[in-house]
């Protein structure tokens, strides 16, 4: 039996509708009783639907968000999170008035966006939060990830552009089919460079660790775990990386997943 299961949401814990199956809760569930950690593993922020889904999935554990630039205890409030190069975000946010794109801005538990509209609207019903044109000057804290949302068209445009200093983690979901969410962190943070921290806060392995995603944001975190799972809607980068393939989000690929980990 493995020792920790890492749990991307969009495309893995999340299909279509934004919603989550029961068996796949059940299946969590019944692995977290028999002692596996459980760590979202996701590129949302620490709050709105992804904070829930966290604390359901392991209340007291260490959990990843904003592909890695934050990676937040639930349970305590600690963060091991990286902080976004200050002139790197300057260069984003005035790319964005000259583009006239969206960027989101974010620290651990705060968002602020570049552009009020439709997109803008409807990436905060997909989080769970309220929608509040905030700008990026006034946040407080430290900023650790900004992103890109667009239109599936632009995303090559975007990834495209100079990052330096920053790396580019390309997403999607099936909430928002049409839109594509390309997160900006400092150079060498990933979901892969997260999953390893959190396994060495439980004293694990990386050959007990299991990743369960669908995207090319999941990539890194695929390679660094022992065991290696991509879901059934998996974009064609996910399952190269993979050992495993289970079924599509809607089908229960994910109780697929947990139920290998418990065998493993």
């Amino acid at each position: 039996m493995l020792g920790l299961i890492c749990v991307d949401v969009d495309g893995t814990l999340v299909g279509t509708g934004n919603l989550v199956r029961d068996d796949v809760w059940a299946a969590l569930a019944d692995a977290r009783a028999r002692g596996v950690r459980i760590a979202l593993c996701s590129g949302r922020p620490a709050i709105g639907n992804a904070r829930a889904y966290a604390e359901r999935l392991d209340p007291d554990g260490w959990h990843v968000f904003q592909n890695g630039a934050s990676i937040v205890n639930v349970g305590s409030g600690a963060s091991l999170s990286e902080a976004i190069p200050e002139d790197g975000l300057h260069l984003l946010i005035d790319r964005a008035a000259h583009t006239d794109r969206l960027l989101e801005v974010y620290t651990d538990l705060e968002f602020a966006i570049t552009k009020p509209g439709d997109l803008a609207e409807r990436h905060a019903a997909l989080l769970g939060v309220p929608y509040e044109a905030r700008t990026p000057e006034s946040l407080d804290g430290t900023v650790v990830r900004a992103q890109w949302v667009v239109p599936r068209a632009e995303e090559g445009t975007v990834v495209a552009e100079p990052h330096p200093g920053m790396d580019l983690h390309p997403a999607g979901s099936p909430v928002m089919p049409d839109a594509m969410f390309i997160s900006v962190t400092r150079a060498g943070v990933s979901k892969g460079t997260a999953v390893q921290r959190v396994a060495a806060q439980y004293g694990l392995s990386m050959d007990r660790v299991m990743m369960v995603g669908d995207g090319e944001n999941d990539v890194t975190a695929l390679r660094v775990v022992g065991h290696p799972v991509a879901m059934g809607n998996a974009d064609a980068p996910a399952v190269a990386a993979s050992r495993y393939r289970v079924a599509h989000v809607d089908e229960g690929g994910l109780r697929e997943a947990v139920e290998l980990a418990l065998t493993l």
